[in-house]
């Protein structure tokens, strides 16, 4: 009987503890290490941020599926890994040991590289911390005005500003402003050219300010830029890139360039066998793709399939994600833009088709215990956001 320890409750782990739910690993004692109760779907947090969802309803309780599942679940998070002794330490102080490891933890953020970030800013991962402290601040502005600068051009960042210009127009008649700054010279770096205007016509509709800029500090009331602006803020929140766990540095296990794990077409690790990773925190050199939650749940399947396997002692099978994919950009209201290879469309409708596909996705994991989604046409007035949600 094999141990296996999945690292991490994320887009990818969610889907393998659904499928031994559905049927257990017969070779395999199963346990899980998260240090979250649930799964916020990374997709539908700029809707919670705008207030189209309460957190709950963009969240997978994992408790439910790991005991469906007879998985063990460890409230914890991993802070080392000794890849040839075959071992987990974790920040509880307990030391897992495991036969067969599956990594799906997601990527971090460095809260040292910004001088003044950790004491001033809003870091978006963790999720589940981001959303309490955007809480904080969403009830700060339902009193006062508030300028608030949003550093990062990727697609949380637009997705970020434009739903936090929003919501403050919602709590207060006098809501600040809103900046972006994008940390390069590109706005959506990666997008098509039409996805690109498409933004930032949306952007200056909004009035938000864009900055083609990178930040270099974040002081108390104010973001510095390095061309020499110093912008009044608030709050400041960082959408920058995620990075690679800082404890992957010393596992032994094969790394990137950036420090990600290197692995390949049956996402096993380029250096130890018996490990596996998806999501944020893989890196496969051999299809290079975005990290982004797209990857991350389409990894789900061929993930538990060769688990399951690798387990069992059968053959593993090749994986090879997709060339494109569906880019569902949410766009502050009730709009989004939809982009694939060079088409792109934006309209209310584009943001109906993503709410029901991100509906769709939490209700396909939701066991007993978990809240069911509303209903895709539920008004404004029935999707509020709740007290104590990010």
């Amino acid at each position: 009987m094999k141990r296996l320890l999945l690292l991490g409750g994320g887009h990818a782990h969610v889907h393998v503890l659904r499928e031994i739910g559905r049927e257990r690993f017969a070779a395999a004692e199963v346990t899980l290490v998260t240090p979250f109760a649930g799964q916020i779907y990374s997709g539908m947090v700029p809707g919670i941020v705008a207030g189209h969802y309460r957190a709950e309803q963009a969240t997978i309780a994992l408790a439910p599926l790991a005991e469906s599942a007879d998985v063990t679940m460890i409230g914890s998070a991993a802070v080392g890994l000794d890849a040839a002794r075959r071992l987990v330490r974790l920040a509880n102080g307990q030391v897992v040991g495991y036969d067969v490891l599956s990594i799906d933890t997601g990527s971090e953020m460095d809260r040292t590289r910004l001088p003044g970030a950790r004491e001033h800013a809003l870091f978006v991962r963790p999720i589940e911390h981001f959303l309490a402290d955007i809480e904080d601040m969403l009830d700060a502005a339902s009193r006062q005005a508030l300028d608030v600068v949003v550093v990062g051009g990727g697609a949380a960042g637009f997705e970020l500003a434009m739903a936090l210009d929003f919501r403050l127009r919602l709590l207060n008649a006098d809501p600040g402003r809103v900046a972006l700054v994008t940390g390069g010279d590109e706005l959506l770096p990666g997008y098509p050219a039409a996805v690109r205007e498409r933004a930032e016509r949306l952007l200056e509709r909004a009035r938000i300010t864009l900055f083609r800029d990178h930040c270099v500090e974040v002081r108390a009331d104010a973001v510095c830029l390095a061309k020499g602006a110093r912008l009044a803020c608030d709050a400041p929140v960082l959408a920058t890139g995620g990075e690679a766990p800082a404890w992957l540095a010393g596992s032994g296990l094969a790394l990137d360039g950036r420090g990600f794990i290197v692995t390949g077409p049956t996402l096993q690790s380029g250096s130890h066998p018996e490990v596996f990773a998806a999501g944020d925190v893989a890196s496969r050199i051999d299809a290079p793709h975005p990290r982004s939650g797209v990857y991350a749940v389409r990894a789900g399947p061929p993930l538990a399939t060769n688990l399951r396997a690798f387990c069992g002692g059968a053959p593993l099978k090749r994986y090879t994600p997709q060339a494109r994919s569906l880019n569902l950009l949410s766009c502050g209201r009730r709009s989004a833009i939809a982009s694939r290879g060079g088409w792109s469309a934006a309209g209310r409708w584009v943001w109906w088709w993503k709410d029901h596909i991100d509906r769709k996705f939490i209700a396909r994991y939701a066991l007993r215990g978990t809240a069911a989604p509303a209903p895709v046409n539920a008004p404004a007035s029935e999707v509020t956001p709740s007290a104590g949600t990010r």
